[in-house]
């Protein structure tokens, strides 16, 4: 596995395991912990915070890490 995508899984996996997580947080007011671990949208929502954050963070946060080590 080349090392950009090393750092892009390395950066955007958390994020988005981070994201899911505030955003159960934010719903119990609405719905219980347990009932939204168990709906199809927290999957789906999960998914998707965690492809956004491997492709587009974790893409454009290598990109200026590559910029920064150019610079030096």
């Amino acid at each position: 596995m080349s090392e950009r995508w090393k750092y892009q899984l390395k950066v955007g996996l958390p994020w988005g395991i981070f994201m899911s997580i505030v955003m159960i947080f934010f719903g119990v007011n609405d719905r219980p912990f347990t009932e939204q671990i168990q709906s199809q949208f927290f999957y789906i929502q999960t998914v998707g915070f965690l492809l956004f954050g491997v492709f587009v963070l974790g893409y454009s946060s290598w990109k200026s890490k590559i910029r920064r080590e150019g610079k030096k």
